[in-house]
């Protein structure tokens, strides 16, 4: 069984218990409802939740994909449910709160998730300035990190990316892992629209990309002219960069020889995780490409990122004179939406000074 149907299956009978708990709230403070329509609505959510999770991972298709992102979108309202029951309940213990205050903080919910949904679906491009004394000549890197392609977000956003990387100013574009989710199977065609990319991609692989067969991913990146750094380095111009594959089965800190440090270049570092760069800069890294955190996505997540993650998103500077930068990424996870992050592709001017 794969990683993907045994977090189906442990996680399902939680979240129906949940929804259960949620449904029967919403109800109470709209005037009530049988618990056995209660008990409906939650096994028809739980089956929308189990369902696409097992047969992506053989197949992907239209219909699970679509309750994939049904699924995910009433995630994300069930939180958002959730803190508005425990406010509503919170402010009615001191006054009374009439019906339709009531029902207006409720509706609340839908109406932000629409801009939520776009947020997530909505593509932008940030330019930032990296200056290094080692620089041979000015370079500019497009970094994407978190694509997801998977049951939420499929061959489109591979394809809108490959349209959004040709109409950039760039000399190459750095994937700092997650291109896939690991909610479907990857097939090997289904990056294809990279191979029409004009400037070189470069991949490294992330947590999420080992989830259905790290394999399938690599063999759909050749496929498509991506280039797989999988703990290897490559010269490009004056640059010379090392990609540091990461997966949860080993999240120690990697061990890296002096040797992979080229003095003469300047040296770029891809690792999924914004990780350990401290050392990783000390040992002679210019500048370190991670992602992963996609910056919390939502509120109220984006706060707690930024207290779980000491480098949660931007671009960070030591004393050293050496570069941290981290990417709210593309895609998303379990839910379709964001609040307080962009789905980015970051473009870095690496300038000499």
């Amino acid at each position: 069984m794969n990683f993907t149907s045994k977090r189906a299956l442990l996680i399902t009978p939680f979240y129906m218990l949940f929804e259960f708990f949620l449904l029967k709230y919403i109800f109470l403070l709209l005037g009530g409802i049988d618990e056995a329509y209660i008990l409906i609505l939650t096994f028809f959510i739980g089956l929308i939740h189990f369902m696409p999770l097992i047969f992506e991972s053989k197949k992907s298709r239209g219909i699970t994909r679509f309750l994939t992102v049904i699924d995910g979108i009433w995630m994300w309202a069930s939180l958002m449910f959730l803190m508005d029951i425990v406010f509503i309940y919170i402010v009615a213990r001191f006054i009374a709160l009439p019906f339709e205050v009531i029902l207006i903080l409720l509706l609340i919910v839908p109406v932000v998730g629409i801009y939520n949904y776009w947020k997530g679906h909505n593509l932008v491009v940030h330019e930032k300035t990296i200056e290094l004394a080692n620089l041979e000549r000015d370079i500019s890197i497009a970094h994407l990190s978190d694509i997801h392609f998977g049951s939420l977000r499929h061959r489109k956003i591979i394809r809108d990316i490959a349209d959004r990387l040709n109409d950039l100013d760039c000399d190459l574009a750095i994937i700092s892992g997650d291109l896939a989710d690991g909610t479907s199977i990857v097939e090997p065609d289904d990056f294809m629209a990279f191979r029409n990319v004009g400037v070189p991609v470069v991949f490294t692989p992330g947590n999420h990309d080992f989830y259905l067969g790290i394999d399938d991913v690599i063999a759909a990146c050749r496929k498509a002219g991506i280039i797989v750094l999988d703990n290897q380095s490559m010269e490009f111009g004056c640059l010379n960069i090392h990609g540091i594959t990461f997966s949860f089965d080993d999240q120690s800190k990697p061990e890296l020889d002096e040797f992979l440090i080229k003095r003469d270049l300047t040296n770029v570092l891809i690792y999924h995780v914004p990780y350990y760069w401290e050392e990783f800069s000390e040992m002679g890294f210019d500048v370190q490409l991670s992602g992963h955190t996609h910056g919390g996505q939502f509120y109220p997540a984006v706060w707690f990122g930024n207290l779980i993650f000491k480098y949660n998103k931007g671009l960070f500077k030591n004393d050293l004179g050496r570069y941290l930068h981290v990417t709210t990424g593309i895609g998303a996870t379990a839910t379709p939406m964001r609040w307080g992050t962009d789905s980015e592709i970051v473009v870095l001017r690496l300038k000499r000074f």
